[in-house]
């Protein structure tokens, strides 16, 4: 993982001769925190603290927008931020704990693979997200193409919790921390978007809460619990 991170960082700051802004320091640093935050949602054995790193990984994001509207000259980012902040670092995690009072708190052995086997499959993917995109040669007046990669390795390990986790907590999750990789991509490519379309994503992302809590609050009476291991004995 240490050299995932070290090789991002380098290919960010561009010729071994040329030494990185501080702007441009402080964003690939941020936006390695997104992925650091996935991996952790990924390896932590308990709901709540997957919602907590969720809380912080979007806290993240926040932060990136505000630095980004700084340092670039785009005060429509810093409404962004402060509506990104107090949607997905303040409601949403709030909600989700609201939800979770009662249920059991442990994901241990909701994988369909061992942890470590996961993990190894994130790393994975996250190493091709992060080359394949910035093998594009798409490049950006506002972030670096690394925060672009970085992105694309933030989707693909969101699908993998998506994917190997048999709880809807962590599904829900990892749907909510895609939404997080796709708006860093967003600030890579289009940073300067109408800030209405912006927050349209935001609430798109809350109409996907409310649907996913409902689902939480209805499976969880029915079954006593937030597996989905029983939804697999559905059939049409």
């Amino acid at each position: 993982m240490m050299s995932m991170v070290l090789t991002i960082l380098g290919s960010a700051s561009g010729p071994a001769h040329s030494s990185p802004s501080v702007f441009e320091g402080v964003t690939n640093t941020v936006a390695v925190l997104l992925v650091l935050t996935e991996f952790g949602m990924l390896r932590v054995a308990m709901l709540r603290a997957q919602v907590r790193l969720y809380a912080l990984q979007s806290l993240a994001l926040s932060v990136l927008a505000a630095v980004v509207a700084g340092g670039k000259d785009i005060p429509e980012l810093y409404v962004l931020a402060v509506l990104s902040f107090l949607l997905k670092v303040v409601v949403v995690p709030l909600l989700i704990l609201t939800l979770l009072r009662g249920a059991g708190t442990s994901i241990a052995g909701s994988g369909v693979l061992g942890v470590a086997t996961e993990v190894l499959l994130s790393l994975a993917v996250a190493l091709f997200g992060f080359f394949a995109i910035g093998g594009l040669g798409i490049r950006s007046n506002v972030l670096s193409s690394a925060a672009l990669g970085l992105s694309g390795s933030v989707v693909l390990v969101a699908f993998v919790i998506m994917a190997l986790r048999r709880d809807v907590v962590s599904q829900a999750m990892g749907f909510f921390s895609l939404e997080n990789g796709v708006s860093l991509a967003s600030l890579v490519v289009a940073a300067g978007m109408p800030l209405i379309l912006e927050v349209a994503f935001l609430f798109d992302l809350l109409v996907a809460v409310v649907v996913f809590g409902v689902l939480m609050r209805v499976h969880h009476r029915r079954v006593r619990s937030l597996s989905t291991a029983t939804l697999d004995r559905l059939r049409g």
